[in-house]
């Protein structure tokens, strides 16, 4: 299989990014149908196993957010990619429409109350990056908010809150909480083919809507919508990736391949025993040998 390089898709600080110059469709890194299933079994093995060692540890949090248009693979994703890992050591979160107590509130307040423990791994589908996506390509979401009419300022907002997010982002990080993004890049001409799939295969009719139709009119919107925010939001301690969607097994490996880096240069080790502790196991160890 062709090594995969995390920085070829890592959105760099600061960097402008203009979404019609990162692909999405990449050059395939398996040869065969074989060796991606064998390649993402390895990966999904090596994460159960730094996993145990993220939870024995105790200390870090992983928190894992995916973004992208409708149909771009999101829930396959995590279905496929976490699939080896423990579920007592992961929390996902799906973030739909905001009810009452969520318009109650800051737009940061649902998402702070999902956050992972220590140990833990979080997944969110989708996240408080929708108020700075959804919200401004439907700025009828941002008046059911009932913000202050003096601090809804079409040239400050949405700086305002990318601000608001890089520092909670900064927060957590400072607190063991490691962040990684992914926005999962699908063609239009994609999501199109993968709708008509939808109709076209009846098990896979329930999911979809006319709103999934009426959403593609504002394609465009959306485009600007998360070029500004990748711009804007893509940090050192907390990058985003912009993954190629159109080939979900590609996607697949490269998502894995990242998350298994970061992993990594966390070093995590087993917690030793002290030599109290040796005493005492070695007290118990000799209460279970006289034991019938």
């Amino acid at each position: 299989m062709k090594k995969i390089n995390p920085e070829d898709f890592r959105v760099r600080p600061a960097q402008k990014v203009d979404l019609d110059k990162w692909p999405t469709v990449a050059k395939p890194v398996y040869h065969s149908q074989e060796e991606y299933q064998g390649a993402l079994a390895n990966h999904i093995r090596e994460l159960s196993e730094l996993q145990d060692l993220l939870y024995a540890s105790n200390g870090y949090s992983l928190l894992l957010i995916f973004q992208a248009m409708d149909a771009a693979g999101k829930d396959s994703m995590i279905k496929h990619v976490m699939s080896g890992i423990n579920p007592q050591g992961c929390q996902v979160y799906s973030f739909k429409h905001p009810g009452a107590e969520e318009l109650a509130h800051d737009f940061l307040w649902n998402a702070t109350r999902k956050l992972p423990e220590r140990g833990k791994i979080g997944i969110f589908n989708r996240s408080y990056y929708e108020e700075v996506l959804i919200v401004r390509v439907h700025p009828e979401i941002l008046k059911a908010q009932r913000i202050p009419v003096d601090l809804v300022d079409a040239d400050t907002i949405w700086r305002n809150r990318f601000r608001s997010i890089v520092n909670l982002e900064k927060h957590l990080h400072h607190s063991g909480t490691r962040i990684i993004k992914f926005f999962l890049h699908l063609s239009k001409e994609e999501q199109r083919k993968r709708f008509l799939k939808r109709i076209d295969e009846p098990e896979k009719n329930w999911k979809f809507s006319l709103a999934d139709i009426e959403e593609r009119k504002y394609w465009a919107e959306y485009m600007k919508a998360y070029e500004a925010c990748l711009s804007a939001t893509s940090t050192k301690i907390a990058p985003w990736y912009v993954v190629p969607a159109d080939d979900k097994a590609n996607a697949r490996l490269i998502v894995s391949r990242v998350i298994l880096n970061s992993f990594e240069e966390l070093g995590l080790k087993y917690p030793k025993s002290t030599a109290a502790r040796q005493r005492e196991l070695l007290a118990i160890r000799r209460r279970l040998t006289k034991q019938q």
